[in-house]
């Protein structure tokens, strides 16, 4: 689905919001950026559905993406990685907006309707994956691919994944793999597959119609994914205790697909691998999505204080070499009191998430 300004100076907005018959409709409008999340967009979009969860002559809100690449790359993280350079506040101060805008879409009185179209990464699938109604299409490529900045999948990610069938969610969460339609909704993060071609009518229709009617009118079945027949192997590996023994146990299995999920572990942080892994595996005893945000939170602060956050942001965004050092290069070197450090309480005058 393409979406586009329609009015002089929609250009300059990041964020419009469109009503139309019983339909409120969020444009997220920074298509250069593949609508990359900035502070102010986090901000407008939860004062715009506050606002229009007390409005009667609305029923249905519906999120997409200007432009043909997709419905939300993530956050800004060069604003991340430059505040990270200067202390941290602003980075805490969006991540505390965006997890509660996060809680407010996955507890919205009225159906929001996800276009999940083109590529959904970090927080896009925040503001997209907590909804009621998630739309994928053959076009999505949905993935929390934070590992490989130094960071750690956050936005509820941790939730969502941890309550994936099996292991599925482990290995999505490690890897930062991005996943096509079937596998989006194998994993639980969306609900029903629609060809891209079908969103504009889709949109047409949620004005004048019930969402779960409209929804149901268009879906269709997805083409086949991969995750599915890979399960036996996935389900084994990322049972494992601890990231180097799952990285032991598909290298031991002789596959090719999990020997190059293996070399794809092992480019990623080691600490990031490992705080992964145990929020993962805590969010999966966690009664409520609020309660994962406050540990997501406290987990995205503490990476602020790493070497790895700024140095993966360099080496994939900024620089572009790909080639990121990161400290310690190794799992082995990562010990369980670092992991744990991430999961404390915030230092004193830091206030706690809250809601």
């Amino acid at each position: 689905m393409t979406t586009t300004p329609e009015r002089t100076g929609a250009a300059e907005e990041p964020v419009l919001p469109r009503t139309e018959g019983h339909l409120g409709h969020l444009v997220l409008n920074r298509p250069r950026a593949i609508n990359a999340l900035t502070h102010a967009m986090v901000l407008r979009l939860d004062e715009t559905l506050a606002a229009w969860a007390d409005d009667p002559a609305l029923a249905t809100v519906l999120i997409s993406g200007a432009g043909e690449r997709g419905l939300c790359a993530g956050g800004d993280i060069r604003a991340i990685r430059e505040s990270a350079l200067q202390g941290g506040d602003r980075a805490r101060e969006f991540w505390r907006d965006e997890y509660r805008l996060n809680a407010r879409i996955a507890r919205y009185p009225k159906p929001y309707v996800a276009l999940m179209d083109g590529i959904v990464m970090g927080g896009g699938v925040g503001v997209s994956a907590h909804g009621s109604l998630r739309i994928v299409t053959e076009r999505s490529r949905v993935a929390m691919p934070e590992t490989g900045i130094g960071f750690v999948p956050d936005v509820g990610g941790t939730y969502l994944l941890s309550r994936a069938p099996g292991e599925l969610g482990t290995h999505l969460a490690l890897t930062g793999l991005p996943v096509g339609a079937a596998d989006v909704l194998l994993c639980g993060l969306a609900d029903h597959f629609v060809p891209s071609g079908q969103l504009d009518a889709l949109t047409e229709d949620l004005a004048r119609e019930g969402a779960q009617e409209v929804v149901e009118r268009y879906r269709a079945d997805a083409p086949e994914g991969v995750l599915a027949r890979q399960r036996e192997w996935i389900d084994h590996c990322y049972a494992a205790p601890t990231v180097e023994e799952i990285v032991a146990r598909l290298l031991a299995t002789r596959l090719p697909e999990a020997k190059e999920t293996a070399e794809t572990l092992l480019a990623k942080s080691p600490t990031s691998l490992k705080v992964t892994l145990e929020a993962v595996r805590r969010a999966h005893r966690t009664d409520s999505l609020e309660q994962v945000l406050v540990q997501e939170f406290r987990v995205s602060c503490a990476t602020l204080d790493s070497a790895d956050l700024v140095e993966g942001v360099r080496a994939q965004v900024v620089d572009k070499d790909r080639r990121p050092r990161w400290s310690p290069a190794a799992l082995e070197e990562v010990d369980a009191e670092t992991v744990e450090r991430h999961f404390g309480p915030l230092a004193e005058g830091r206030d706690e998430l809250t809601f």
